[in-house]
């Protein structure tokens, strides 16, 4: 990857005239200098004030201001990224925790969910099923000659939890490993699999820009996600492949069929699971116990919560030494159908969760409803949980009864309800504090204000947010090169971002860092996922330890501007 983090590395580039100035990548705007517009055919094209960054990111600031509303300032945004890479960069990093909720989730999934009535200009590849004789050829008109380290596709089945919505995630996804990890955004390939959709709306408007027609699936399905995955591993092998917004039946199913193939990673399982993990692994170091030590309850066993529970075992495993059947024993999952048992049978028990399934042999002595199900509330009372984690999306799930219930047996009570957005949490930062006397360990999966302890004291609530973790793991995994995102590689990183807690030091501050320092966080990680696939023999490169925190500073790219030389056989 190239550093260009000095603003003095000199680029060599062939463009001039019109063409420089539209080229997202080498476009400076009013902040070519005098030398550089007459080299570069510009003078006339351009008023005559010379703008330093600083200048172009007020002005751009001041543009964004008089526009209320978010989806506004999205729109305003993504034409800004259209025009000036270095400027979009700059300006959102200045204000991260403004600005990536408009560019990102809340934001992002009404601009997508919108997409064909907001389409301006195209961005990435569309690799589409009718025209998938032709794939190859398509992929290979955006990729030949260039290096590409990223590779970010969905199907958009299930676009930021709120279902089938079309086109669009994949280059929100990439903008964000740029921010937060410096991942060249020249290096970055944002992919959409079109394979119809199933979204009733979007089939009857006559706008919309997808391919109108209902979601191919099966067999037809399989062989064209595998068409492109080959692609990948042919052309770029060296490369992260990311997965997103897959749907619950393909997620998991694709990252195993091809996480030995390729480094791959799913930021819906591995990415929500490392960061709960994280994040319980600091609330354990401020009760001095131990993962293996925990009993947790998981309200909600789709994608996030399989994924949650899987990472979370995975670090008993290799953290604490226990074995595989050991570990499991520790989950007790529930979903639609209550706590996740024998008796529900196969019809009921979904695809990968087998492995969690509780013997009903367990619960002979704990009231049903009139299913056979049990709830909640009687999980609580008879498991006496440590760690209650909620991925439900059922807002208010976590009663005043079930947290107190969960108090009598647990000092510091555990509690992550993780459902965005806010709206959907199983419980309020504020009432689970309330009824826990002030005593529980909190995060959440969007941001909430601190709430107050018993004494007056401020109680600093962590944000659960993945982006805390997967621009670190796969900048790791690409600077490493490694064949494979392995698990170790994944806890290595995990463990990093969990050492960072702000609640190691003091039990009242939050369990995972701000995220304002999450491009520190990231590059944190990023050095943890090298030196353990250094360690393992996963890497490819031929670094020592001791040299990967420079090699990790030196390949990030930052939103700074070179000085441009005009070349005819330069970078185009």
């Amino acid at each position: 990857m190239t550093n260009i983090a000095d603003a003095k590395l000199v680029h060599r580039v062939a463009l001039r005239g019109e063409a420089i100035l539209t080229s997202p990548r080498w476009n400076k705007g009013t902040a070519f200098t005098l030398d550089e517009r007459k080299a570069f055919g510009l003078t006339g094209r351009l008023p005559f004030r010379v703008n330093t960054l600083d200048e172009q990111c007020d002005r751009a600031y001041d543009q964004l201001e008089v526009r209320p509303e978010p989806l506004r300032k999205n729109t305003f945004l993504q034409s800004l990224k259209d025009q000036n890479w270095v400027l979009y960069f700059a300006l959102i990093s200045r204000h991260l925790r403004e600005l990536i909720p408009i560019i990102y989730t809340p934001t992002e999934a009404e601009a997508i969910s919108n997409y064909s009535h907001l389409f301006r200009r195209s961005e990435g590849l569309y690799l589409t099923f009718p025209t998938k004789d032709s794939v190859e050829e398509d992929f290979l008109e955006q990729t030949k000659g260039r290096q590409i380290d990223l590779i970010v596709c969905s199907d958009a089945e299930q676009i930021l939890g709120i279902g089938d919505h079309g086109v669009g995630i994949s280059a929100a996804k990439s903008a964000i490993y740029t921010l937060l990890a410096g991942v060249d955004p020249a290096k970055t390939l944002s992919v959409t699999l079109d394979v119809g959709t199933d979204n009733d709306d979007l089939l009857n408007d006559r706008l919309y820009v997808g391919w109108p027609h209902k979601r191919i699936r099966g067999e037809e399905y399989d062989q064209f996600v595998d068409r492109f995955v080959q692609l990948v591993r042919k052309y770029h092998p060296h490369s992260l492949l990311h997965f997103e917004d897959f749907g619950v039946t393909n997620a998991k199913r694709l990252l195993d069929k091809y996480r030995d193939q390729h480094a791959v990673f799913n930021d819906d399982v591995q990415g929500t699971g490392a960061v709960t993990l994280a994040c319980v692994m600091s609330a354990v170091g401020v009760t001095k116990s131990k993962l293996a030590d925990q009993r947790i309850v998981i309200f909600g066993a789709g994608s996030a919560g399989l994924g949650i529970t899987r990472q979370l075992r995975d670090g008993i495993v290799t953290i604490d030494g226990l074995d595989q059947e050991e570990a499991n024993k520790k989950f007790y999952l529930l979903d639609r159908f209550g706590l996740i048992k024998e008796s529900l049978g196969a019809e009921k028990i979904r695809e990968g969760i087998q492995e969690f399934v509780r013997p009903d042999s367990e619960w002979e002595d704990v009231p049903t409803n009139d299913n056979g199900e049990i709830g909640l509330l009687e999980v609580v009372k008879k498991v006496k949980p440590t760690v209650l984690i909620g991925c439900s999306t059922r807002a208010g799930a976590f009663t005043e009864e079930i947290i107190k219930e969960m108090t009598k047996s647990t000092e510091r009570p555990i509690i992550l309800p993780l459902s965005n957005p806010s709206k959907l949490h199983e419980v309020t930062p504020e009432n689970a504090m309330k009824w826990t006397e002030g005593k529980a360990l909190l995060a959440t999966g969007s941001p909430f204000p601190p709430c107050k302890l018993p004494n007056g004291k401020d109680y600093v609530v962590a944000e659960c947010n993945n982006a805390l973790i997967y621009p670190g793991l796969g900048l790791g995994a690409m600077l490493s090169k490694a064949r494979t995102l392995t698990d170790t590689m994944i806890i290595a990183g995990t463990r990093r971002l969990a050492s960072l807690a702000p609640a190691l030091q003091n039990p009242d501050d939050a369990l995972l860092p701000d995220f304002e320092d999450a491009p520190g966080v990231n590059y944190e990680v990023a050095i943890a996922v090298v030196e353990q696939a250094i360690e393992e023999g996963s890497a490819d490169v031929d670094w020592k330890k001791e040299e990967v925190r420079d090699k990790v500073k030196e390949a990030q790219w930052k939103p700074l501007y070179g000085t441009y030389v005009y070349d005819p056989n330069g970078e185009t």
